[in-house]
């Protein structure tokens, strides 16, 4: 599913809502093991509500997920709380 959202969006196959859309679909019709369909879904949340590349709102979304306060990345804003999770950029 991951690996579906980003081809998709990078190759321009489909715009980021339609992505959405079908993502959201494929969970709806199988069982994910791994990531688990909840992270799945935090992800894409993060990706339209924090304009978070793809790679990025599943590292945060990990984060939410399991419940973590801080990450460390230089990709993100650093200091800025997204959702419960702050992020600190290691670098600065």
């Amino acid at each position: 599913m991951i690996e579906f959202f980003a081809a998709v969006t990078r190759a321009t196959l489909l715009d980021i809502s339609d992505a959405r859309r079908e993502t959201e679909e494929l969970l709806s019709q199988f069982v994910v093991l791994y990531p688990n369909d909840q992270l799945l879904r935090t992800a894409i949340r993060g990706h339209a509500t924090y304009q978070l590349s793809w790679f990025d709102a599943n590292m945060w979304a990990y984060a939410d997920y399991y419940g973590l306060d801080q990450i460390f990345s230089e990709d993100f804003e650093s200091g800025r709380l997204y959702g419960t999770v702050r992020v600190i950029n290691p670098f600065i």
